[in-house]
């Protein structure tokens, strides 16, 4: 079938879509929703037979929908109608919520519904809600979707009012009457976007990524202490870390890089290296053991890794490795690696150094992987990963995957060309005929696909992928597995790095000319900048 996605920006859930679609046998293409003229000319220009609309900003066009006929994808029960849904999901606190997918009418979510699920409301913030469990409902409601528009079976919808706007006001934290927790469900409601409004320290912002601290305690909204780039915050019963902020108009940063010197004198309340968990607080590297196999958890704010991280990173695998005989990476809440961390980059005023910085620094925690020869190592893709931390991935000995994760294999929607040994890990596993093409066509690709192009190696399901993962790492190490890879390393290794270097040597340039395309679209990536027509790359053919 011949379906365009038509989505305000491309996101993980519209990706998920994506490549559920391709991985069906659609012909699938990307009709980025800017403006009814750009809309109607890219749809006409691919001429589905249906348009699916996962992720709407705003109200569609009737030249859309009565043309071509269109489903909405709602992430709210049926009856739920409007913007903010899971906002008010997580406000409601109801354990149950539901998603739907609609016929477009003149109703904004009022259409008939061709298929529906229900889902846990975890308590968790609004965007980890809308990447896994979201996702996954409507990834599993394909099928009885596809079945009933072909028998034109469905139910109507239950005309509510639509959601009231929710507004900062709403949002608002009163710092001398909210207790920690309440704090926590405010942010927790509007995270990632568009955030709760405050000021801290003069600057007025958008507050980020909670974390109840149980040891810590100053007056309330008194910066009592820094980690890691996140401030810890006293309250009216105790206190909260928040992880990153945003100024008006500008994009989000780990809290200390927006507030620079108005924390001087705060103290760096410092962690081990790898924290055990013991107590409530922020951090972002821990470990599970669970007998010769240890559990490496980075959770990264979106995947990204910046500089210090990845040193980090390295000596806590450096130390493991002492302690286990397999080693698994596991990644983050929400994804496992996107790689080096644009944002801090486009805030940094030596823009070209500290981009060659974090990139050796993601090089040499990757050289870390691969080079770590008394162990056996394990990705752990139960997240979405991308760029350099697809690769970061395929550094490891083996990679398994939870079933409906996305991978973007590669680097030139950024305008680099990429390194993290990826020019000897990619073709390792593909050979250098699909490693052009993925790395080419900078498209999304599932992990059933990865599996089938010899990518990764196992994919399990959500049931029991935790179980399977566990049951995987146990039996995996062997004393000759450890041998052959020894001994394969070290007549490898010249040719390894010669090829590390090729990579560096291409991207120099990326990094240090001012003029290079990376730093522009670096900067349209990170403040979101509207494009004004969808990128050729995501058009679909015959677009």
């Amino acid at each position: 079938m011949r379906i365009a996605l038509l989505c305000s920006a491309f996101n993980s859930l519209s990706q998920s879509l994506f490549c559920a679609l391709k991985d069906r046998g659609d012909e699938v293409g990307v009709v980025f929703a800017i403006e009814e003229r750009q809309m109607r000319s890219e749809i006409e220009a691919f001429n589905p037979e249906m348009i699916i609309a996962p992720f709407l900003k705003h109200y569609l066009p009737a030249s859309i929908y009565e043309k071509t006929p269109t489903y909405i994808f709602h992430p709210g029960p049926r009856g739920d109608r409007g913007a903010h849904a899971l906002e008010y999901a997580l406000r409601s606190e109801t354990k149950q919520w539901g998603a739907v997918l609609l016929k477009a009418n003149s109703d904004y979510d009022g259409g008939d519904i061709y298929a529906k699920a229900t889902l846990e409301a975890r308590e968790t913030y609004k965007a980890s809600l809308y990447r896994q469990e979201v996702t996954n409902a409507l990834l599993g409601m394909l099928g009885h979707f596809f079945s009933n528009v072909k028998a034109n079976d469905y139910i109507a919808q239950v005309m509510n009012p639509l959601h009231l706007p929710v507004t900062q006001e709403v949002r608002r934290i009163d710092w001398h009457r909210d207790k920690t927790q309440t704090i926590i469900d405010k942010v927790f409601c509007a995270d990632s976007d568009p955030g709760v409004l405050d000021e801290i320290l003069g600057v007025e912002c958008y507050l980020f990524g909670a974390h109840r601290e149980d040891k810590l305690r100053g007056s309330p909204k008194e910066v009592v202490a820094k980690r890691d780039g996140a401030i810890c915050l006293g309250t009216i019963d105790g206190a909260v870390w928040i992880t990153h902020l945003k100024a008006k108009d500008s994009f989000k940063l780990p809290a200390t890089y927006l507030l620079k010197e108005r924390l001087a004198g705060v103290k760096e309340q410092r962690l081990p290296l790898i924290f055990d968990k013991s107590y409530e607080t922020f951090y972002e590297i821990s470990s599970e053991w669970r007998g010769d196999v240890v559990y490496l958890c980075f959770n990264f704010h979106n995947g990204a890794m910046h500089s210090e991280q990845c040193v980090r990173l390295k000596y806590a695998i450096e130390y493991l490795k002492n302690t286990c005989k397999v080693l698994v990476l596991v990644g983050g809440m929400d994804f496992f690696s996107n790689g080096i961390h644009l944002n801090i980059l486009e805030d940094s005023q030596k823009q070209g150094e500290d981009g060659w910085s974090n990139i050796n620094a993601m090089n040499d925690l990757i050289e870390t992987i691969l080079f770590t020869d008394e162990i056996v190592t394990v990705a752990s893709l139960a997240r979405n990963a991308g760029a350099g931390g697809v690769f970061m991935a395929l550094a490891c000995d083996h990679v398994v995957a939870k079933e409906g994760v996305v991978l973007n294999p590669h680097y030139k929607s950024l305008g680099l060309s990429g390194s993290e040994y990826h020019s000897y890990t990619l073709p390792k596993r593909v050979g250098d005929e699909m490693a052009f093409t993925l790395l080419e066509e900078a498209l999304p690709i599932s992990v059933e696909k990865a599996k089938k192009i010899g990518m990764i190696d196992a994919v399990y399901d959500h049931a029991c992928y935790y179980a399977k993962l566990d049951s995987f790492c146990q039996s995996v190490y062997s004393d000759d597995f450890i041998w052959e890879k020894q001994e394969y390393l070290e007549n490898e290794r010249e040719r390894i790095e010669v090829l590390k270097e090729r990579e560096l040597t291409k991207m120099y340039p990326e990094f240090w000319d001012e003029k290079s395309d990376f730093h522009h679209l670096r900067k349209a990536f990170v403040y979101k900048t509207c494009a004004t027509e969808t990128p050729q790359r995501l058009k679909g053919r015959d677009a």
